[in-house]
């Protein structure tokens, strides 16, 4: 079976994927005049208007969903193997993917908005439901509903459950091994199984609600404790992170595991951690409360700077400083470019981030990775948990089949119970199967939606002139902007305009 994956992942993650992520962002970045530049005050100040309501969840809730998903085992131990098998060289193209895919989040999530449904009291979204309602291909849109519960409900929980058992063996070690199928596990990660069986079921049998309460505290939490460790590394070593960016940049383009190694691995783990493009955050983008589409795209587009230019340069910042890594050759030969650490510490583990810290703060160091760790990774499956579910419910609508979301719960939790004994080179194979797979819809998809109807251009033009003109209060009328297919926002536009004529009526009488 290993094998079979190996293949797989091969071909999905050729160099075409690999340029075509690239390519969609500089396409969107260059039709949209790089908003993700323009727009980055109007971002940081949508993220608090408050506007959640029975249905939805507000801006700031909705991107500390999105976070969740993005802001995992990606920002630590992914980070980790891009520096282990593509060289510190690897962290310049994944800030390359990050800033070009800011654009490509702002277009995959106002398309989420757009497209958007109300159904069985929330509301739901995401490519399924813009590749149908636009593009008018419900076939594309079962599939990658499909591809998404197989990747969110299958193969991505057991690389955060995965990464959380190895963070607690680092720091408690094995404890009592117990023989399984799975071969020996030691009873410290499998307490650590126990603890996030009973939370997470806990939480995702609340739904949407109790899993945007849960986020909108611990994301914003732990992303800054994280942060604050990171700058106190670099602040205790400023005289070396001159050289510090100047090694990212040289090896970006002379790289030492090579030119290819540095940027697949750095756009790999770049689309893993941000997950712009991948087709993931218009789930909870869609999930939002706003008065226009455009302004929760510009909220998503800023989540990826958080993930990628904030939290995974934190991580590169503090192995690269503490020269706590090691640089693989060819996975063939074996050998190491780079040899700074014990040749036996496995690479696509947090184990880098861990001896990082623990060279400056001592035995509290691997403890607060494992801590950091744990939250990044529960927050991470809540996210694919969401996403799974949103994707059950548009089967059962387009298909008019009866799945019960139940279904989707349990086979989240086993999957996370699977992930955590299996290894971890294993499941982070299973893992980019999963991502490689949505990503190839999804980008495709939302190139073809631009050729076709441009909805994410003209609803930028429409709230770009509205901000112009000083309006308060944003309104969404898709039949003027020649937007099909946009019921709820026709719906809604209708029902404003109603309101306003009775206002007026009473006013004149």
């Amino acid at each position: 079976m290993q094998a079979f994956i190996d293949f797989l992942n091969g071909i999905i993650w050729s160099p075409a994927l690999i340029f075509l992520c690239l390519g969609a962002g500089l396409f969107y970045s260059i039709l949209t005049r790089f908003v993700q530049v323009r727009h980055f005050k109007e971002m940081f100040s949508l993220l608090f208007n408050p506007n959640e309501s029975d249905k939805g969840i507000s801006s700031f809730q909705a991107l500390a969903v999105s976070l969740s998903g993005r802001v995992g085992t990606g920002n630590i131990a992914g980070v980790a193997a891009a520096i282990g098998f593509g060289g510190p060289g690897a962290i310049f193209w994944m800030w390359v993917v990050a800033f070009l895919g800011a654009s490509t989040a702002y277009a995959e999530s106002t398309l989420g908005q757009i497209y958007k449904v109300s159904e069985d009291g929330q509301y739901r979204g995401g490519p399924a439901y813009y590749f149908e309602r636009c593009l008018g291909w419900r076939w594309l849109g079962v599939l990658f509903a499909l591809s998404s519960i197989i990747a969110c409900g299958v193969f991505l929980p057991g690389i955060q459950a995965n990464s959380v058992g190895n963070a607690v063996v680092q720091i408690f070690g094995e404890g009592i091994v117990v023989s399984s199928s799975f071969g020996d596990v030691g009873s410290t990660k499998l307490v650590a199984l126990a603890v996030i069986l009973v939370v997470l079921a806990f939480i995702i049998f609340g739904g949407i609600k109790r899993i945007a309460n849960f986020t909108q505290i611990v994301v914003p939490f732990m992303a800054l404790g994280y942060i604050v460790m990171a700058l106190i590394v670099v602040f205790l070593n400023l005289d070396k992170v001159p050289g510090i960016f100047g090694l990212i940049f040289s090896d970006a383009f002379t790289a030492q595991a090579g030119f290819g190694a540095a940027i697949g691995w750095g756009v790999k783990r770049g689309v893993y951690s941000n997950e712009a493009g991948q087709g993931t955050g218009p789930h909870a983008a869609a999930a939002a409360e706003v008065q226009h589409p455009a302004q929760q795209g510009l909220v998503q587009a800023f989540s990826v700077y958080i993930d990628t230019l904030f939290i995974c340069t934190a991580t590169a910042l503090m192995i690269l400083i503490t020269q706590q890594y090691n640089v693989q050759g060819t996975l063939a030969d074996g050998q190491f470019i780079v040899q700074n650490v014990d040749p036996s510490t496995i690479i696509a583990s947090p184990a880098f981030t861990q001896m990082a810290l623990a060279s400056v703060f001592g035995s509290t160091g691997p403890i607060f990775v494992g801590i950091a760790l744990f939250f990044f990774a529960f927050t991470t499956i809540l996210a694919y948990y969401y996403i799974a579910e949103t994707n059950v419910a548009y089967l059962r609508r387009a298909l008019n089949i009866n799945v019960s979301l139940t279904f989707v719960k349990l086979l989240i939790m086993f999957m996370v119970a699977y992930g955590t004994v299996n290894t971890a080179g294993y499941i982070w194979n299973l893992g980019d199967v999963g991502v490689g797979l949505m990503a190839w819809l999804n980008i495709v998809g939302i190139i073809t939606i631009f050729f076709m109807a441009k909805p994410t251009m003209k609803a930028l033009r429409d709230y770009e002139e509205q901000k112009a003109s000083g309006v308060t209060e944003y309104t969404f009328n898709p039949k003027a902007l020649g937007i099909k297919g946009a019921e709820f926002w026709e719906k809604r536009y209708d029902k404003q305009q109603a309101e306003k004529a009775e206002k007026a009526e009473k006013a004149d009488k």
